[in-house]
């Protein structure tokens, strides 16, 4: 078996954290412990993104190599230091004879969910190998019963779930969470909304060394580092953090991979100045993390990002509340999971920068992500049969806010198709039987999704990767499913799915280097280029120099023109000023 590639991750963010909340209960959902599984090659290598660990107390612990940046009041009940290992100075005796006055914060209360894992911590044995709030093991031992119970609660859950950590399973580690006291989560003042105000935090030796301690540690226990993935809020003030943090990290860690997802959750109109604040933020932080990144995709279930956006993505079997972040998030960590998996699989030498690589020609740094939760299949259906129903295209919806394909060109892709079963991934007919289409012809699962690929859009360079596993559902994921669904996914055909969850689903995600953006970036210079941005002088009293707003303007522009499609007429220059 190829020794793990490390990546550290970095969680930039309130919305951020909610995707990572809800990414690192999928992974640890998957976990398997099983030595004939683990030999087999099939799969995910989680060691790429966890690592192992000792508590003070001995007990083994595998937690993720994380650094989370979020703002005061974001945690709820969640400890800054984690629950994993006790503080030693926590009961320490005091010396002090005279009179002492504690002042003493009253904890946020957990919600239902946490408090059954406490529950459920507190009956396991405490001789287990590893602490975790999952049950080590091939599979997830807890009964269907048990799981239909939980959903039963579904309804519930949803107003629980305030903050991340009111729906993040995964123990983390002490030096993880690193919290931003100068602002405020909650509350109308005191509020991180400026990229400039983002920038000055990491200028503050305070919070700069803070970061390069963490990252340091993280590391320097790492054998074979391949790279980071940067989760950052796109739309607030976290953007200006995310293009300082990676440009450190282009600086220190040269030759590494950095895959940065730009994430945005649903947009409101309400307010046309904060409306601007978040466009102009887009935009510097588009700028900015596309040029320190290997490969920089924006994520959001808005169908735009402009001043106007459009109305949220609809997916065919997904009933979602787009005012949930905790609905909105599980779908783009859905996605990210996926299509992240290259670069983690037990049985491949991609890295994160042979990923970035296959995609970044051309000046092409900015991709597009599109993902279809679930992939519409019938229980017995076979891998060409459900192909064979879309042949125009692949039915996945756009995650980018850049629209539909379309006629647009797609210049390259990165497609990974995870839940189908093995027996079902080829179809082959009788001897002396014609074939229903050239896909029943192939011999593999790779071969018929490449095939496929070839037919429907045969000027993309396409890769592919075939996961046999699906992606695992574990509460407090949301059961927002469609009820045609079966409890693996897949389409049953009729609405015969009652108080029962949905325990996995096949998932089919593109990482692409689109032509849609050309179109998607130029209607966001076009839109500030138009405005007077010198009457928000609120803004650039955050740090922001005028002069540099303006060639990040510029940067934009030209950035756009990479994705020009050859022999289709474009808009004069001035037209487009």
């Amino acid at each position: 078996m190829l020794s793990p590639r490390e990546v550290v991750t970095l969680q930039l963010g309130h919305y951020a954290g909610s995707v990572g909340a809800h990414w690192w209960g999928l992974q640890e959902a998957s976990f398997c412990f099983d030595p004939v599984d683990k030999e087999s090659g099939e799969g995910i290598r989680h060691d790429v993104l966890f690592r192992t660990g000792k508590t003070l107390q001995g007990q083994e612990t595998y937690t993720p190599r994380l650094i989370v940046m979020d703002l005061k009041g974001s945690l709820s009940s969640l400890k800054q230091e984690g629950c994993l290992y006790q503080d030693p100075k926590a009961n320490t005796p005091v010396a002090w004879k005279g009179n002492l006055m504690t002042h003493q914060e009253e904890p946020s209360p957990k919600n239902p969910f946490l408090q059954g894992l406490d529950r459920a911590e507190s009956d396991k044995p405490s001789n287990r190998d590893f602490v975790l709030r999952t049950p080590p093991g091939g599979k997830d031992r807890t009964s269907s019963l048990e799981r239909q119970g939980e959903a039963s609660k579904a309804p519930k859950v949803e107003h629980t779930m305030h903050v991340w950590s009111d729906f993040l399973r995964t123990h983390l580690h002490p030096r993880s969470i690193l919290t931003i006291h100068q602002y405020d989560h909650d509350g109308e003042s005191n509020r991180l909304e400026a990229f400039g105000q983002g920038e000055k935090l990491l200028q503050d030796p305070t919070y700069l060394e803070e970061l390069e301690d963490r990252l340091h540690f993280f590391v320097e226990e790492c054998d074979y580092l391949q790279g980071f993935q940067v989760l950052c809020d796109l739309h607030n003030g976290f953007s200006g953090v995310g293009a300082k943090v990676t440009e450190l990290l282009r600086d220190e860690y040269t030759g590494k991979g950095i895959l940065t997802w730009g994430l945005t959750p649903m947009l409101s109109t309400l307010n046309p100045q904060l409306g601007l604040y978040r466009l102009m933020n887009t935009v510097l932080g588009l700028v900015h993390l596309s040029g320190h990144s290997s490969l920089f995709c924006p994520l959001s279930l808005n169908g735009s990002l402009g001043l106007r956006p459009q109305p949220p993505i609809a997916l065919p079997y997904v009933q979602y509340d787009a005012s949930l972040d905790y609905h909105t998030s599980a779908l783009l960590a859905t996605a990210l999971d996926t299509c992240t998996a290259p670069y983690r699989l037990q049985s491949s030498t991609l890295s994160m920068v042979h990923l970035a690589e296959a995609l970044n020609f051309s000046g092409r740094k900015v991709a597009t992500a599109a993902a279809a939760v679930p992939f519409p299949a019938a229980p017995s259906q076979s891998l060409p049969d459900a192909l064979c129903a879309h042949q125009s295209a692949m039915p996945w919806s756009p995650l980018s806010s850049c629209g539909e394909q379309g006629d647009s060109r797609c210049f390259a892709q990165s497609v990974v198709l995870r839940g189908i079963p093995k027996e079902r991934l080829v179809s082959k007919p009788p001897p002396g039987c014609e074939p229903k289409s050239i896909l029943h012809m192939c011999e593999t699962g790779e071969e018929v999704l490449a095939r496929y690929l070839y037919t429907t859009c045969p000027t993309t360079l396409s890769t592919v990767h075939l996961l046999q596993g699906p992606c695992q559902l574990r509460p407090p994921y949301p059961q927002y499913f469609s009820p045609l669904l079966d409890k693996r996914g897949f389409l049953s055909g009729t609405s015969t799915r009652a108080s029962a969850t949905v325990e996995s689903v096949p998932v089919v995600t593109a990482l692409q280097a689109s032509a849609l953006v050309h179109r998607t970036l130029g209607t966001l210079h076009k839109e500030l280029h138009q405005l007077d941005v010198r009457r928000w002088a609120s803004f650039f009293s955050a740090g922001v120099e005028l002069d540099d707003f303006q060639e990040a303007l510029e940067d934009l522009r030209t950035l756009s023109h990479c994705y020009r499609e050859s022999g289709v007429e474009e808009e004069s220059e001035d037209e487009a000023d």
